[in-house]
Protein backbone atom coordinates (compact mmCIF):
# COMPACT_ATOMS: atom_id res chain seq x y z
CA UNK A 1 0.00 0.00 0.00
CA UNK A 2 1.08 3.46 -0.68
CA UNK A 3 2.35 5.73 2.12
CA UNK A 4 1.02 9.54 1.98
CA UNK A 5 2.86 12.16 3.88
CA UNK A 6 1.85 15.64 4.11
CA UNK A 7 4.57 18.41 4.91
CA UNK A 8 4.34 21.71 5.77
CA UNK A 9 6.94 23.54 3.77
CA UNK A 10 8.66 26.88 3.51
CA UNK A 11 8.23 29.45 0.24
CA UNK A 12 11.27 28.71 -1.63
CA UNK A 13 10.85 24.31 -1.14
CA UNK A 14 12.09 23.11 -4.46
CA UNK A 15 9.25 20.44 -4.59
CA UNK A 16 6.64 22.65 -4.25
CA UNK A 17 8.11 25.20 -7.19
CA UNK A 18 8.09 21.86 -9.09
CA UNK A 19 4.63 21.22 -8.44
CA UNK A 20 3.58 25.56 -9.17
CA UNK A 21 5.12 24.96 -12.11
CA UNK A 22 2.92 22.24 -13.39
CA UNK A 23 -0.14 23.72 -11.98
CA UNK A 24 1.43 27.19 -14.22
CA UNK A 25 1.73 24.52 -17.48
CA UNK A 26 -2.16 23.24 -16.46
CA UNK A 27 -3.74 26.62 -16.28
CA UNK A 28 -1.69 28.13 -19.41
CA UNK A 29 -3.64 25.41 -21.12
CA UNK A 30 -6.96 26.18 -19.65
CA UNK A 31 -6.38 30.06 -19.63
CA UNK A 32 -4.90 33.26 -21.43
CA UNK A 33 -2.10 34.22 -19.19
CA UNK A 34 -3.53 37.13 -17.75
CA UNK A 35 -6.45 35.00 -16.19
CA UNK A 36 -4.17 33.35 -13.49
CA UNK A 37 -3.64 34.45 -10.23
CA UNK A 38 0.49 33.58 -9.37
CA UNK A 39 2.06 33.92 -5.80
CA UNK A 40 4.42 36.61 -6.32
CA UNK A 41 7.55 34.51 -4.28
CA UNK A 42 9.76 37.52 -4.43
CA UNK A 43 6.96 39.41 -2.00
CA UNK A 44 8.47 39.32 1.89
CA UNK A 45 4.45 38.76 2.80
CA UNK A 46 4.93 35.21 0.74
CA UNK A 47 6.87 33.94 4.26
CA UNK A 48 3.49 34.87 5.84
CA UNK A 49 2.02 31.76 3.89
CA UNK A 50 1.38 27.92 5.08
CA UNK A 51 2.45 25.68 2.14
CA UNK A 52 2.11 22.17 1.90
CA UNK A 53 3.10 19.11 -0.26
CA UNK A 54 1.91 15.60 -0.39
CA UNK A 55 4.32 13.17 -1.11
CA UNK A 56 2.85 9.38 -1.91
CA UNK A 57 6.05 7.36 -1.62
CA UNK A 58 8.22 9.67 -1.14
CA UNK A 59 7.41 11.47 -4.43
CA UNK A 60 5.93 14.99 -4.46
CA UNK A 61 2.27 14.67 -6.07
CA UNK A 62 0.39 17.55 -4.49
CA UNK A 63 1.11 21.13 -3.06
CA UNK A 64 -1.57 23.98 -1.39
CA UNK A 65 -0.98 27.40 0.25
CA UNK A 66 -2.98 29.36 2.81
CA UNK A 67 -2.63 33.58 2.28
CA UNK A 68 -3.98 35.41 5.06
CA UNK A 69 -6.55 37.93 4.23
CA UNK A 70 -7.48 39.79 7.10
CA UNK A 71 -7.52 38.59 10.96
CA UNK A 72 -9.79 35.63 11.24
CA UNK A 73 -9.77 35.08 6.74
CA UNK A 74 -7.65 32.60 4.69
CA UNK A 75 -6.96 32.46 0.98
CA UNK A 76 -6.74 28.59 -0.83
CA UNK A 77 -4.00 29.01 -3.42
CA UNK A 78 -1.78 27.24 -5.57
CA UNK A 79 -3.64 24.30 -4.74
CA UNK A 80 -2.47 21.14 -7.25
CA UNK A 81 -2.48 17.35 -7.68
CA UNK A 82 -0.71 15.87 -10.20
CA UNK A 83 -2.83 14.78 -12.84
CA UNK A 84 -1.63 10.91 -12.43
CA UNK A 85 -2.59 10.74 -8.87
CA UNK A 86 -6.08 12.21 -8.80
CA UNK A 87 -9.30 10.32 -7.81
CA UNK A 88 -7.30 8.76 -4.71
CA UNK A 89 -8.65 10.96 -2.09
CA UNK A 90 -5.00 13.16 -1.79
CA UNK A 91 -6.79 16.59 -2.68
CA UNK A 92 -9.38 15.77 0.24
CA UNK A 93 -6.52 14.87 2.68
CA UNK A 94 -4.61 18.52 1.44
CA UNK A 95 -8.00 20.40 1.64
CA UNK A 96 -8.25 19.00 5.61
CA UNK A 97 -5.23 19.41 6.30
CA UNK A 98 -4.89 23.35 5.06
CA UNK A 99 -7.96 23.81 6.73
CA UNK A 100 -6.87 21.89 10.79
CA UNK A 101 -3.78 24.38 9.75
CA UNK A 102 -6.13 27.15 9.10
CA UNK A 103 -7.50 26.28 12.45
CA UNK A 104 -4.74 26.32 14.30
CA UNK A 105 -4.19 29.97 13.30
CA UNK A 106 -7.83 31.07 14.55
CA UNK A 107 -9.05 31.43 11.10
CA UNK A 108 -12.70 31.19 10.68
CA UNK A 109 -13.33 31.48 6.89
CA UNK A 110 -11.43 30.19 4.04
CA UNK A 111 -11.73 31.56 0.48
CA UNK A 112 -10.60 30.59 -2.69
CA UNK A 113 -10.99 31.87 -6.34
CA UNK A 114 -11.44 29.58 -9.51
CA UNK A 115 -12.79 29.34 -13.05
CA UNK A 116 -15.09 27.55 -14.87
CA UNK A 117 -12.35 25.52 -17.20
CA UNK A 118 -11.67 23.86 -13.61
CA UNK A 119 -15.15 21.93 -13.28
CA UNK A 120 -13.17 19.63 -11.02
CA UNK A 121 -11.55 21.84 -8.66
CA UNK A 122 -15.11 22.92 -8.64
CA UNK A 123 -16.35 19.84 -7.82
CA UNK A 124 -14.27 19.27 -5.46
CA UNK A 125 -14.68 22.27 -3.32
CA UNK A 126 -18.39 22.54 -3.13
CA UNK A 127 -18.28 18.56 -2.22
CA UNK A 128 -15.54 19.82 0.54
CA UNK A 129 -18.45 22.40 1.63
CA UNK A 130 -17.05 25.65 -0.35
CA UNK A 131 -20.04 27.75 -1.23
CA UNK A 132 -20.27 30.40 -4.31
CA UNK A 133 -19.35 33.94 -3.03
CA UNK A 134 -19.18 37.31 -4.54
CA UNK A 135 -15.87 37.82 -5.75
CA UNK A 136 -12.84 39.20 -3.33
CA UNK A 137 -9.90 40.94 -3.39
CA UNK A 138 -7.70 41.02 -7.07
CA UNK A 139 -10.51 38.89 -8.38
CA UNK A 140 -13.67 41.77 -7.68
CA UNK A 141 -13.79 43.07 -11.12
CA UNK A 142 -12.84 39.78 -13.00
CA UNK A 143 -16.03 38.20 -14.73
CA UNK A 144 -14.27 35.16 -15.21
CA UNK A 145 -12.87 34.52 -11.64
CA UNK A 146 -15.33 32.18 -9.90
CA UNK A 147 -15.01 32.51 -6.03
CA UNK A 148 -16.04 30.02 -3.36
CA UNK A 149 -16.16 30.30 0.60
CA UNK A 150 -16.04 27.82 3.47
CA UNK A 151 -16.45 28.96 7.49
CA UNK A 152 -14.32 26.60 9.70
CA UNK A 153 -15.61 25.53 13.00
CA UNK A 154 -12.74 25.85 15.27
CA UNK A 155 -12.04 22.37 17.08
CA UNK A 156 -12.86 22.16 20.76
Amino acid sequence: MSKLTIVKVKSDHADLHELIQKLDEDLLKRYPADEIYLVDFSNPKVKEMIFAVVYMDARPVACGGLRPIVAEEMELKRFYVDPSYRRQGIAVSLLSFLEDEARKRGTLRIKLETGAAQPEAIALYTKQGYEPIERFGEYEHDVNSLCYGKKLHLSL
